[in-house]
């Protein structure tokens, strides 16, 4: 769900959380509040409790905020010296430590007052809480580690939601409650694709065979488009030296969230690699290159780990260890455009196979935090200029994210609105200036002079294995037929025709078609209950009336979709025929 004017969404959401402390003050006086930021799509404050409260209790704490907001016609800024801060939150832990972590930081300590109620805060609220602030709802308790340490104490944070509008909130509120349906952790269990062990450990999915069949032909759709377009597949190893690292920038920029890995027999630093750039950077070095050479594609499905923090983990929309559909091109400045043309007619392709709507984030810096980024200020300006130039002449609908660039260069991000009207990042297009120039990566031109490549890094689905749940999701678990993990299942309507309808399976799975057998001792409408439950795309039923009409060359079946359509009597040579067709347009 998108709304044009997000920074008034944020301060609308900003000042709903602080309306929620307020609240939860005035019903229980001896809370702590920790923490309230506006996120995504609404807003959280986490507390310290006098004791527990539950979900019966967000209620009372709504109506409470309808009740305090009617007196809330303006926000106040106040400017606070370290002393007086203190006075005004000292007693309570959290915001003790903050003050003193501000202090440290040279920051100004400011706090926001509506009402009777005062928040230590950094602001970004909307100007008149009374009139603007009607449209919110409370939707959910979670637990949080403060500061997302599990060494530290646990709180209870509540999520809550606000729009500007009724309408926009109760669009949200449908939304969620169809994603509830749709909550592919559900549908990855009831279809039996991926499943996870306190063993293993969290964020680390484990695929079932059926699971496994899914990512793999969500792979191979993107190597069978890219293989045509001269990408080639290498392969690199899970772990490298810290040193790799070191020189990528990766080190100093994302430690926090590598593993490390140890050694038995060497004092060497490993880590387990988060994204697969680096390597590819050492495949280009281990030989010279020529101009001739250039473009050089790379393309990896290895697997990468991220060490997320356990209370972000969540199916496989955040886990410890994915893949990428990744792609590195080498080239020369005057092969830039054409390449990132060529990446983006791909993307366009894929992403009309799956039916996605789309536009694009120009994915630039926060430039008041210029350390957070490597490189020359300049060679950031003329890439983000030239990354904006190419967006416009592809026609491309876009708009501009500040602070979503890598570390290392800007991104164009394609954003895909789902059939709930969610957006999720998939595809990436980058312009790297810097990583070549770090790792020293050189080819010899025409005129026998060393030259810097250009690096563009690419991915078209993201990882596929999130690309798997927001696909459950879109599609409700009805993937489409060439996905399917059983593409069609052959149903005896009782035992006396086990064999006629183990001669249709036989034959359907002959000619390719992913075809399961039910010989369970069941009603035929139980059959066709638990399958259709199943998602499998087409029920074959097998009975009197099919065997009476088999022949020497004929063959029929009745066939129902899981969608619950009776679509009647067919030949099965012709039946088989059409399904292969919609395999192979991919419908």
């Amino acid at each position: 769900m998108r709304t044009d004017n997000q920074e008034y969404l944020r301060h609308l959401r900003h000042t709903a959380s602080h309306l929620m402390a307020a609240a939860v003050l005035e019903l229980w006086p001896e809370t702590r509040p920790a923490i309230g930021p506006a996120i995504e799509n609404g807003f959280y404050y986490d507390f310290d409790f006098p004791r527990p409260v539950t979900e019966e209790d967000l209620a009372k704490i709504e109506q409470r905020m309808r009740e305090i907001v009617k007196g809330w016609d303006s926000v106040q800024r106040l400017e606070l010296t370290g002393k007086e801060a203190r006075e005004m939150f000292g007693r309570n832990p959290y915001k003790k430590e903050l003050i003193e972590e501000f202090e440290s930081d040279g920051q100004k300590l400011t706090a926001y007052k509506s009402g009777g109620f005062a928040d230590l805060c950094e602001g970004g609220h909307i100007v008149n809480p009374k009139a603007e602030l009607k449209h919110f709802k409370l939707l959910n308790l979670a637990g949080a580690y403060w500061r997302g340490d599990e060494k530290k104490k646990m709180l209870t944070r509540i999520y809550g939601t606000a729009f500007p509008s009724d309408k926009e909130l109760k669009d949200y509120l449908w939304q969620l409650e169809e994603a509830r349906k749709r909550d592919h952790r559900k549908l990855g269990k009831k279809l039996d694709l991926f499943t996870f062990s306190d063993y293993v450990g969290s964020g680390l999915p484990i695929y079932t065979p059926r699971g496994a069949l899914v990512r793999r032909l969500i792979n191979e759709y993107v190597e069978e488009v890219q293989a045509t377009e001269g990408y080639r597949q290498v392969w690199t190893p899970q772990i490298a030296k810290a040193e790799l690292f070191k020189v990528s920038g990766h080190y100093d920029k994302y430690k926090d969230d590598m593993f490390m890995v140890r050694s038995h027999y060497s004092e060497e630093e490993f880590f387990l690699k988060p994204m697969n750039c680096p390597q590819h950077t050492q495949i280009y070095a281990s030989r010279p290159r020529s101009y001739r050479d250039l473009p050089i594609r790379m393309t990896d499905f290895a697997m990468l780990y991220r060490d997320e923090k356990p209370g972000e983990l969540s199916g496989l929309s955040r886990v410890r260890s994915f893949s990428q559909d990744d792609c590195h091109v080498f080239c020369r400045l005057d092969q830039v455009d054409e390449e990132i043309d060529r990446a983006l007619s791909m993307t366009k392709k894929i992403m009309a196979t799956y039916g996605f709507k789309y536009r694009y984030r120009l994915s630039v810096r926060d430039k008041n935090h210029p350390e957070k980024y490597i490189g020359d200020p300049k060679e950031w300006d003329m890439v983000e200029e030239w990354a904006e130039k190419i967006m416009k002449r592809n026609k491309i609908d876009y708009y501009v994210g500040e602070g979503e660039a890598a570390f290392y260069a800007p991104k164009m991000d394609l954003m895909a609105t789902d059939a709930l009207g969610r957006e999720w990042q998939l595809s990436t297009v980058q312009i790297d200036m810097f990583m070549p120039k770090r790792f020293n990566l050189e080819y010899t031109d025409k005129d026998g002079s060393s030259k810097q490549p250009v690096m563009i890094h690419r991915a078209i689905v993201g990882s596929p294995e999130r690309f798997m749940m927001i696909l459950l999701e879109h599609y409700a678990g009805a993937l489409p037929v060439w996905l399917s993990p059983d593409q069609a299942v052959v149903v005896p309507v009782s035992d006396k025709f086990m064999d006629a309808a183990n001669d249709v399976r036989q034959e359907m799975s002959a000619a390719g078609i992913r075809t399961a057998f039910d010989a369970e001792n069941k009603t035929l409408s139980a059959k066709i209950r638990e399958w259709t439950l199943q998602k499998v795309p087409y029920i074959c039923i097998i009975g009197e009336k099919e065997v009476s009409m088999k022949g020497k060359d004929k063959a029929y079946v009745s066939v129902r979709t899981r969608e619950g359509k009776d679509l009647g009597l067919k030949n099965l040579y012709e039946f088989i025929n059409e399904i292969k067709a919609q395999i192979e347009k991919k419908a």
